[in-house]
């Protein structure tokens, strides 16, 4: 996975922005603004992880849960629940998602130098260094993005 492949993901939450008020219970209780905010949230909040963790203390302890969402390259519907810190806020704003994606631009693009033992703890999956970044966020960010086309198709 690419910086180039998440710079699109991020470009196409930003198409997203005029759908924001859309939702559609039969596949999500969340609305399009739900989904584009917690995936720029997910995005940011991964890159500061990163940039403020020290590669020294990098642990390899990535989960077996890990590696196959990994190599199946997606995670399942219904099945997470979003960690505090990354759960939208009951009003969300053009202007807020217009910010984030703005942070997420030079977030992504400033993982490229970090050094590759920078790493994100990933609750279920353990610790998730910097090569390995991209798909997560990839795999993250298209299960969103796969909602929001449902909620937006129907």
């Amino acid at each position: 996975m690419s910086l180039e492949k998440l710079n699109r993901a991020i470009a196409t939450l930003e198409s997203h922005i005029e759908n924001r008020e859309f939702s559609n219970p039969k596949i999500s209780k969340s609305n399009v603004a739900w989904h584009i905010d917690h995936s720029l949230k997910v995005i940011n909040k991964v890159s500061e992880s990163l940039q403020q963790s020290d590669p020294k203390s990098y642990e390899d302890n990535f989960s077996l849960l890990g590696k196959v969402f990994f190599t199946l390259g997606f995670f399942p519907r219904g099945k997470a629940k979003a960690p505090k810190h990354v759960i939208p806020p009951e009003v969300i704003s053009k202007e807020d998602l217009i910010s984030q994606i703005q942070l997420a631009e030079s977030n992504v693009n400033s993982i490229a130098t970090l050094e590759k033992n920078s790493y994100f703890n990933h609750p279920f999956f353990g610790n998730i260094k910097t090569p390995k970044i991209y798909r997560f966020l990839m795999i993250h960010t298209n299960h969103h993005l796969k909602i929001i086309r449902d909620i937006t198709s129907k």
